[in-house]
């Protein structure tokens, strides 16, 4: 992602891509599993994963060695689990291929992509200007607020329902991971400037 004039487009498109590298290893290895979750169970999934993260930007340090990126990474894929599981629902046994979660996959990935587009349009790259913390912060907001709609059988009155705020949770999931990543290579580069040995 170092490359210079690379747009946000492709850097959300580059962390997809590397997200569903992932969700297909896995799908490998445990085939889809998750079918069996019901969404609550996914929701205190995410939360447990933004509450490490958030942790971590507190304490500075990890003793389990997975660092911060890696969790972000977590939340995208789950995030779209938890929208394939929502529209779905949830079964006793694994009801699909892995080419067929693939493809649900991919149909939710796609879906926010485009909701990451139509809003950057609206708030011209804002996000750009956010703290990794702030999108911390916002995703253990929108996780509270999918408790409480789950607490009222799905109903909300005047706000979006699940599906919506778990596609923000993988937005901000995902400018989480850019801004790392930003920040890795920047590191990088400025140590090789020091030593230009190494």
């Amino acid at each position: 992602m170092s490359e210079k004039n690379i747009t946000t487009n492709e850097q959300f498109e580059q962390v997809l891509a590397e997200c569903r590298d992932l969700f297909k290893k896995k799908l490998y290895d445990y085939k889809a599993s998750w079918r069996m979750l019901r969404p609550s169970s996914l929701t205190d999934q995410l939360f447990i994963k933004a509450k490490r993260i958030r942790s971590l930007e507190i304490k500075g340090e990890s003793w389990v060695g997975e660092g911060i990126r890696p969790e972000f990474v977590a939340l995208i894929n789950y995030g779209l689990i938890g929208i394939i599981q929502l529209r779905k629902g949830f079964v006793d046994h694994v009801d699909i291929s892995n080419d067929e979660a693939l493809q649900l996959y991919d149909e939710c990935a796609q879906e926010a992509l485009a909701l990451m587009k139509r809003k950057n349009h609206d708030y011209d790259e804002a996000w750009r200007d956010m703290r990794v913390t702030s999108y911390t912060d916002f995703i253990l907001t929108k996780i509270e607020r999918i408790k409480e709609i789950e607490d009222h059988a799905g109903k909300t009155v005047a706000s979006e329902g699940i599906d919506a705020n778990y596609l923000d949770i993988v937005n901000y999931a995902v400018f989480g991971v850019i801004k790392l990543t930003e920040q890795q290579e920047e590191e990088e580069e400025t140590e090789k400037k020091e030593d230009p040995k190494a």
